[in-house]
Formats: structure tokens, C-alpha cells, sequence
């Protein structure tokens, strides 16, 4: 018995050790891994169209190449043609970002000594313009120093970038051996369990990005559109870039992305305030009830709120990388619990209620 005893300790003591070892290790190619989630992203995310391809007798290692390639040069095209006014753009609104809260601060005021003639001290203590600059500026270089920190500095993010989409086009020119290779380390049935949901788990971690990245592209056009029609076509491009890229966060996205827009409309009066808090209103109703259901819902089968913690762990851990990569895994694991766990679950309880009923 205490030999056994002593058998057990031991044994549970390396398991400890190999686990505490296993992190440590982990934590040491910690960029390697983003790469690898990064790289697993794409290749969910592009697969349909190398799948097609394949249907029409085109080599998959073909269909890849020229799919990056058309990729490649379609955002290249896009950033030089935008990307130059969307930076100038966003830095004059960082720039003027003071004087627009100054004005908010005075507006404030005014409408506060309406109430009571302490109110306008009472602001001016609580809405400390240089504490809320300093405040942004802050928050935005944590956030970009996360993904500076994980990628080794701007010339280790080009490189992971660049080895992200290698080892993405190998995935897809060779998936279906190197799904078996993988799914052989697990006993039976387990294997033949987890290559069965490869497929099922690649659509809805490529769906989600698509979608994201679909919605957000669709709404930053029309938000574009809508503040240049509303007389802010100075920084219509600057405002529309950062309301798409808010929006990648889901029930939180649309206000974010709307609170730069409404601080230059009301430093610009109280109407143009009015309208674009209207065209913000429009926009995310649009999505809730439109293209989120039609492009992210449908092929994710994720509750918004889930998706929204996703996003939020993806920002505390990895920062702007993490906003994007983390949601898709827990996309394509979600699809697991669901399929391995919660379906057989459910249909052991029909078939044990069965018999009584």
C-alpha cells in the first residue's frame, strides 16, 4: 500500500514538473506560437476559395500562390491609395484632439451654470482635459506595445507576418496529410473523432474572420461615406478607418469607433452633432440586425456576448493581434465542445429519458 503510495506521489510530482517545464518552454517561443495562430487563421479563413479551386482541377499548392498573390497585391493597391490620407487624417485628428476636448469642456460648463452656479466648478474638476489626453495616449501605446512586445519589435512583426502567410499557404497545399499526422497522436476513436471535425472546425474559425473583416469593411465605407455627405469630409477617412477597426469588437465596437466622430461634430455645433449621433445609430442598427446575423451569426453559431469576451482577452494578452487571432480560436473551439461533448451529451439524455417515457 504506502509503496504504491510512494509510487503515485512520485509520478504525480514529474507530471507536475513536465507540466511546469511545458510552460516554461511555451512561454519562451510565446511569438512563435502567435505566428502558428496567425498562420491557422489564414489558412481557415482562405480555404473555401482553395477548396473551389481544387473542384475545378486546379493543384491546391496553384490555387494558394495565386490566392496570396492576388490577396498581396489587393491590400498593397488599397494602402496606397488610402493609407497616406487615412494617417494624415488620424494624426491631425491627434493633433487637435486637446482643442476638441477644451470645446467639449466649455460646452459642458455652459450647460451646467444653466443647473446651478457651482456646476460649471464641478466639471472643470472632474473633466481634466490634459488627464483624458494623457489618458488616450496611454491607453493606445499599452495597447500597441502588447503586440510590439509578442512580435519582437516592427521588423520581428514583418518577418512573422511573412512566415505567418508560409506557413499558412503549406497548411493549405497540404492539409489533408498534415491533418493526419496530427490526429494520429490521439488513441482511437479519438483520431478518427477529431479529423471528422477539422472541416467543421475550419468553417466556423474562417467564417468568423471573414465575417468580422467583411462587416467591418462594409461599415467603415458607409461611415466614410455618411460624415463626408455631413460636411466632416476632412476626416471622414481618418474616422471611417478607426470606426472599422473598432467595430472587430462586438456590442462595444460601434461606440468606441462613434466617440472620435462625436467629439469633432459637436466642437463643429450642435446639429452636425445631432446628425452624426443619427448616422452612428443607423449604422449599428444596420449591423445587429442585418450583416452581423447574414455575415457572422450564421456560420459561426457564437453568442455575441462570448464573442465579445474573446475579443476582450484577445486585447489583454496580445493586444491589437490578439483582437483578431483569439475570437477565430475560440470559434473553432467552441465547434469542438459542441460536437465532442455537448451533441453526444444531449442524445445520451434523449436515449436515457426514452425507455421511461
Amino acid at each position: 500500500m504506502s509503496a504504491r503510495q510512494i509510487t503515485f506521489s512520485v509520478s504525480s510530482l514529474l507530471l507536475i514538473l513536465g507540466a511546469g517545464l511545458l510552460l516554461v518552454l511555451l512561454w519562451q517561443v510565446r511569438s512563435l506560437l502567435v505566428t502558428l495562430m496567425i498562420s491557422v487563421v489564414l489558412a481557415a479563413s482562405i480555404s473555401p476559395v482553395i477548396n473551389w479551386a481544387e473542384e475545378q482541377q486546379v493543384p491546391r499548392w496553384l490555387a494558394a500562390v495565386f490566392t496570396y498573390l492576388v490577396l498581396i497585391a489587393g491590400l498593397t493597391g488599397v494602402l496606397l491609395l488610402i493609407g497616406p490620407t487615412v494617417f494624415d487624417q488620424i494624426e491631425r485628428l491627434i493633433r487637435q484632439l486637446p482643442v476638441y476636448l477644451e470645446t467639449l469642456q466649455t460646452i459642458a460648463e455652459e450647460l451646467a451654470s444653466r443647473l446651478s452656479e457651482d456646476s460649471p466648478g464641478l466639471v472643470g474638476d472632474f473633466f481634466d482635459t490634459q488627464a483624458v489626453t494623457g489618458w488616450v495616449f496611454r491607453s493606445s501605446q499599452q495597447l500597441l506595445l502588447r503586440s510590439y512586445g509578442i512580435t519582437r519589435g516592427i521588423v520581428g512583426g514583418f518577418f512573422s507576418l511573412i512566415l505567418s502567410l508560409f506557413i499558412s499557404g503549406y497548411m493549405l497545399a497540404d492539409s489533408r496529410t498534415l491533418v493526419k499526422s496530427l490526429v494520429q497522436l490521439f488513441p482511437v476513436p479519438w483520431s478518427d473523432r477529431l479529423e471528422d471535425q477539422v472541416e467543421e472546425v475550419s468553417h466556423r474559425m474562417g467564417g468568423y474572420i471573414r465575417g468580422r473583416l467583411l462587416v467591418s469593411a462594409i461599415l467603415g465605407v458607409g461611415i466614410t461615406a455618411g460624415l463626408t455627405f455631413l460636411g466632416l469630409a476632412d476626416f471622414a477617412l481618418g474616422l471611417g478607418a478607426i470606426a472599422g477597426v473598432t467595430n472587430l469588437i462586438p456590442f462595444l465596437g460601434p461606440i468606441l469607433g462613434s466617440i472620435p466622430a462625436l467629439i469633432v461634430a459637436i466642437s463643429k455645433g450642435w446639429w452636425l452633432f445631432f446628425w452624426v449621433l443619427i448616422l452612428f445609430v443607423i449604422i449599428q442598427n444596420v449591423e445587429t440586425y442585418i450583416l452581423d446575423p447574414l455575415l457572422v451569426g450564421s456560420s459561426v453559431g457564437i453568442h455575441p456576448l462570448y464573442q465579445l469576451l474573446a475579443v476582450l482577452s484577445g486585447v489583454q494578452i496580445l493586444g491589437i493581434i490578439g483582437a483578431l487571432i483569439v475570437p477565430p480560436w475560440f470559434a473553432g473551439g467552441a465547434a469542438l465542445v459542441d460536437n465532442l461533448y455537448l451533441k453526444p451529451k444531449l442524445k445520451a439524455e434523449e436515449q436515457a429519458i426514452a425507455p421511461s417515457s
